[in-house]
């Protein structure tokens, strides 16, 4: 592979100081797509520069976005996981990020017993609502002391079965320590995941803004999370330019030396 010109050195750079790293697929952009590749720098680069947030909070935010299970991008997640603990991330406050990701897997629950009681009630199939037991009270009350709300969701598990609602609940439970993630960490983890669009959730991510704001989270923190949840879209060009690159080294291969330069 041909060195790099001293204009795409300049690129480089750049894009290294907007992003904080070069990977195989920025190097095939370069060769490639160099212009595509500097207006990604800046976009990718334009939450950093202007938002809030601490530089371990942004990688933090990608472990999660990374390693979710409707993401799992592996390549990401390293380099985003090692990023965060140069930033000072403890490796507590890692294994709450994917404590967070985790539960993640409730959202389809959550909104599926939503419409189970909207189709009950259309089919007109009767939905009994006795009073809540005091066992059910102290879930409740345990719930709100907690997370400061009580989403449709909750009342929906509550009532049809309280012993899962138990479990869920232990399993949300904020076990902080030390050097583990506070609670406003956490609900900009919560937010992020919720707003990515690999996994959608309106519902959810309406949950998580209320709550951060009922954190005293500014409106600058929120609306950088968002900004950055876009970024997962460019793991098209981080999978693909490779793959590509491989390609049409295998064709310069075969075409023989009087062909090789064709693109």
């Amino acid at each position: 592979m041909a060195d790099l010109t001293p204009e795409q050195q300049v690129l480089k750079e750049a894009y290294v100081r907007a992003r904080g790293y070069w990977r195989p697929w920025t190097e095939g952009l370069l060769r490639l797509d160099p212009v595509f590749l500097e207006a990604y720098g800046r976009y990718g680069g334009y939450s950093a520069e202007n938002g809030p947030l601490s530089p371990k909070m942004r990688e933090l935010i990608y472990v999660a976005l990374d390693g979710s299970a409707t993401h799992l991008f592996r390549s990401g997640l390293a380099l985003h996981l090692r990023l965060a603990l140069q930033e000072g991330a403890t490796a507590r406050e890692i294994i709450d990020v994917f404590r967070l990701a985790t539960v993640q897997g409730l959202d389809g629950c959550n909104v599926g017993i939503g419409i189970l009681a909207e189709e009950l009630a259309s089919a007109g199939i009767p939905d009994d609502r006795p009073d809540l037991t005091k066992e059910q009270q102290a879930l409740r009350d345990s719930y709100v002391a907690q997370f400061g709300d009580w989403p449709d969701f909750c009342e929906q598990w509550l009532r049809a079965d309280p012993g899962y609602f138990a479990v869920l609940l232990d399993l949300l439970a904020d076990r902080r320590t030390g050097d583990g993630l506070d609670q406003r960490s956490q609900c900009l983890i919560s937010l992020a995941l919720n707003a990515c669009f690999t996994a959608l959730n309106p519902h959810g991510l309406r949950v998580q803004i209320k709550r951060a704001l009922r954190l005293g989270i500014d409106h600058r923190e929120i609306r950088q999370v968002l900004q950055m949840t876009a970024h997962l879209g460019v793991h098209a060009c981080a999978i693909g330019v490779p793959v590509l690159m491989e390609a049409l080294e295998e064709r310069s291969a075969k075409a023989g030396p009087g062909e090789g330069g064709r693109t």
